[in-house]
């Protein structure tokens, strides 16, 4: 019986990936094939995931009838290794954020992003097969001259919208009770918080006074960004900007638990599991049409044609909120896709990637 090995460039708690890799993991545990998990030391903390294997150990253990699945998002020595695995190779394409956005503000991650495309550009002709989260990571691929790569869906927990919620979280997001306007991801320039801001400036003062913009997601090594933002709170006025840092499942839950909307203003995003876990809670969706956001929401939610002014934005938010028919059929759209998402047949989708 083969093993699948899994190679991460990094493993941490909330992360979409390593979420997936864990997903995948059980999965394949419950239908009798052994998986593992392999990621540089340098990457993740040993202590906190003792089920890790050493990247550099890992491969050689590997046998030719074993099956080497690579996690590709950044640049990685795990995609070096890769390379040279004497077994059946797979990658599946996260998407690379495109160094641009990096550039002023943190220039050592744009360097990273840089190598790391040059990286995927390498592996052009490295795996059996190739596969990407979404319909727009595939296309970025066929741009960098990949053959046929193929679409599997970002795998996502079945626990999305239950489980424990932080109690005093939720209870300062809820005192004073004001609408709660939510975004969840990393602060990175690509996400376009800046614009989120100005949209939430916008509702604040014409729209909803009583309201908060809760802004969740890890600071580390974003702090020039986490400064430029504060600046747009004071240019565009906006009072009661909430920025959590970094949140473990139960504290995530608490946002979620809260929102009045979520948010999601992103210029770049190979998938965005958040506007499916805000769909899980039952949250109405605004997004700004870019990247794979349009095909993630595949027809729920709100989308703002790039280029729609912040008050029109803001406007619309106000609109859906404050009209208990419309925001109904808003949500009704959204439970309909994720129901389609949910029925998927992973373990089938699976064996299809990894071809055992």
């Amino acid at each position: 019986m083969p093993t699948l090995f899994q190679i991460v460039a990094g493993f941490r708690s909330g992360d979409a990936i390593s979420n997936e890799a864990m997903r995948i993991r059980d999965l394949c545990a419950a239908h009798g094939l052994a998986s593992e998990i392999a990621c540089p030391p340098e990457s993740t903390v040993r202590a906190t995931y003792p089920f890790l294997l050493d990247i550099d150990a890992f491969a050689k253990s590997v046998r030719p009838d074993d099956v080497a699945l690579l996690h590709l998002s950044v640049g990685s020595r795990g995609n070096r290794i890769f390379r040279e695995l004497p077994c059946r190779k797979v990658i599946l394409y996260h998407n690379v954020t495109p160094p641009k956005y990096f550039e002023r503000l943190a220039p050592s991650t744009a360097r990273v992003l840089e190598d790391g495309l040059a990286q995927v550009a390498s592996l052009r002709d490295a795996a059996d097969a190739v596969w990407a989260d979404s319909a727009f990571n595939a296309g970025e691929l066929r741009a960098m001259g990949y053959r046929d790569p193929k679409v599997l869906p970002l795998i996502l927990d079945d626990s999305l919208g239950t489980g424990e919620i932080a109690e005093w979280r939720r209870d300062m997001l809820a005192d004073p009770p004001l609408s709660n306007l939510l975004f969840v991801g990393r602060l990175a320039p690509n996400k376009r918080h800046d614009r989120l801001i100005s949209v939430f400036g916008c509702y604040q003062r014409y729209c909803n006074p009583a309201s908060r913009l809760v802004i969740a997601g890890g600071v580390s090594g974003a702090e020039p960004y986490r400064v430029l933002l504060l600046g747009g709170t004071y240019i565009w006025a906006a009072r009661n900007v909430v920025f959590t840092d970094f949140m473990d499942d139960a504290n995530l839950r608490a946002c979620y638990a809260t929102a009045s909307a979520f948010v999601c203003m992103s210029d770049h995003e190979g998938f965005c599991a958040p506007l499916l876990e805000a769909m899980a809670w039952h949250v109405p969706v605004f997004a700004w049409a870019a990247g794979a956001v349009p095909e993630t929401l595949d027809g729920a939610g709100v989308l703002f044609a790039q280029g729609t002014p912040p008050e029109v934005m803001a406007e619309t938010i106000h609109r859906v909120l404050s009209d208990p028919a419309l925001r109904t059929e808003v949500v009704k759209r959204q439970d309909e896709r994720y129901a389609r998402f949910r029925a998927r047949d992973i373990w089938a989708e699976l064996r299809e990637v990894i071809g055992v």
